[in-house]
């Protein structure tokens, strides 16, 4: 009998929510709000939802593959074992990006919200602590870091209900309940459809983290019914807090235009709730980006632990779960550590890292849905074509596209990490004449590994 330590699970669909909820960090749309409205010309409101629709399209593709393939890994997980082992690798390479450094520029907003309010501490140290305590959390295990989660998430939604509780209160004040219902927010003179798309596409990288809760797979009970609904939910849920607040934020300060755009939600909190509120409000950032840092480095772990588990990557490294937290501790401290390079880069530079490969998962998990229904009905089952062929078609040609309108360092960077991936590919298989391990699977069992497949096993 193997005495291997696995994943346990614990968690039920109101804790995946609240992870997928922190991960995407609903504060963050008060963050780069007026970035959103300079873009759109006043018309943020427009943008969230034109790129919660697009969301939507691929959250339905997620929902498809976690309830086809309830174990962890993401898109790593699905592409894999739709199209192909070597494909899925790479993919699972380009996620690397987004999961293992989003954590790090996370936390490195974080640093530079508290050193702008106290200029005489190094940035390093805000860094330094917010790396050791999220990682101090994880490592004791998800249902220590769930009930964090809890309470900072509380937190957080109770400075979103009193900033638009005040943005209601303002606006009334000046032009009474008709200033409530205006259609500027949505479309105004000074904006136009190239310029919401152009702010969708801004937007967008607001929902990332929906997806997130698919490495929580085998940490969830009953995940082929919870996962799908929990990531619906968080996209909805999501889109709904951001269309709301940029709606009543954008009332209160119509039009795009502002001092200094990156700050703007900020001048807006103090206008609408004076000195108190702006500290209230940037407390609410702080713990945000604190919260949404725990779930990003949790998430970051488990990608490595599935990578690893499968050989991926090396598996006595990644692949092995701490007996005593019953946590992928080496891969938490790893993303950790990676996090401390936060203290050497900037926020511009470091976000460059993640685009690439996010949007390049959402496309491929399309794609994944699509060849998954083609198998199925070779081997005789029916599925829904327009959940299986229609909606993912349509969300693949959306995430494709939103990923040809990264800047051109992000692809560079992007390309550069697929390159470096395909030379590890190349050594795992052996100059590619085999095809990377594989990992067993049987619903509602512990995923077990398995010796590494010949091509001709693999293709039956």
């Amino acid at each position: 009998m193997s005495t291997q330590a696995h994943l346990t699970r614990s968690l039920g669909l109101t804790s995946l929510v609240l992870f997928g909820l922190a991960y995407m960090t609903p504060l963050i749309v008060l963050g780069i709000f007026g970035v959103v409205a300079e873009t759109t010309g006043g018309a943020s409101a427009s943008a969230y939802l034109v790129a919660l629709v697009a969301m939507l399209f691929t959250a339905s593709s997620y929902g498809r593959m976690a309830t086809a393939y309830p174990v962890a890994g993401s898109a790593y997980t699905y592409v894999r074992r739709t199209i192909d082992s070597r494909v899925g690798f790479l993919v699972g390479w380009a996620v690397l990006l987004d999961y293992m450094f989003l954590p790090m520029v996370i936390w490195l907003i974080g640093g530079a919200y508290l050193q702008a309010e106290y200029p005489a501490v190094p940035g390093w140290v805000w860094i330094v602590g917010f790396v050791l305590i999220t990682t101090i959390l994880n490592i004791l295990g998800i249902k220590v870091a769930d009930r964090t989660n809890y309470i900072m998430m509380a937190f957080q939604i109770l400075v979103i209900v009193v900033f638009v509780a005040l943005s209601i209160g303002s606006v009334v004040s000046h032009q009474g309940l008709g200033g409530l219902i205006d259609g500027g927010p949505f479309a105004n003179p000074a904006s136009n459809f190239t310029m919401v798309s152009a702010g969708a596409a801004i937007a967008a990288y607001s929902f990332l983290g929906f997806d997130a809760v698919t490495t929580f797979t085998e940490e969830t009970k009953n995940p082929t019914r919870t996962v799908p609904r929990a990531i619906m939910l968080i996209a909805l849920i999501g889109g709904g807090i951001f269309i709301l607040v940029s709606y009543t934020t954008q009332l209160v300060h119509p039009g795009g235009q502002f001092q200094d755009a990156s700050s703007a939600a900020f001048e807006i909190a103090m206008t609408i709730g004076g000195n108190v509120f702006g500290a209230v409000f940037l407390a609410g950032l702080v713990i945000a980006q604190f919260a949404s840092g725990l779930a990003a480095q949790a998430s970051a772990a488990r990608l490595l632990y599935a990578m690893g588990r499968d050989g991926a990557l090396p598996r006595r490294i990644f692949g092995a779960v701490s007996r005593r937290f019953r946590s992928p501790m080496v891969n938490i401290v790893v993303i950790g550590v990676i996090g401390l390079a936060a203290v050497f880069l900037d926020v511009a530079t470091s976000t460059s890292f993640i685009n690439f490969g996010a949007f390049t998962a959402f496309t491929m998990v399309n794609v994944s849905v699509i060849v998954y229904y083609v198998k199925e009905r070779r081997n005789g089952r029916r599925l829904n074509g327009l959940v299986y062929v229609v909606i993912p078609a349509i969300g693949a040609i959306i995430t494709g596209y939103l990923l040809t309108e990264l800047d051109s360092n992000a692809v560079v960077l992007g390309l550069s990490w697929l390159a470096v991936g395909i030379v590890v590919l190349a050594v795992v298989t052996r100059g590619f004449r085999k095809l990377p391990p594989e990992l067993t699977y049987e619903k509602d069992e512990e995923p077990t590994l398995a010796a590494t497949p010949t091509p001709v096993a693999a293709a039956e």
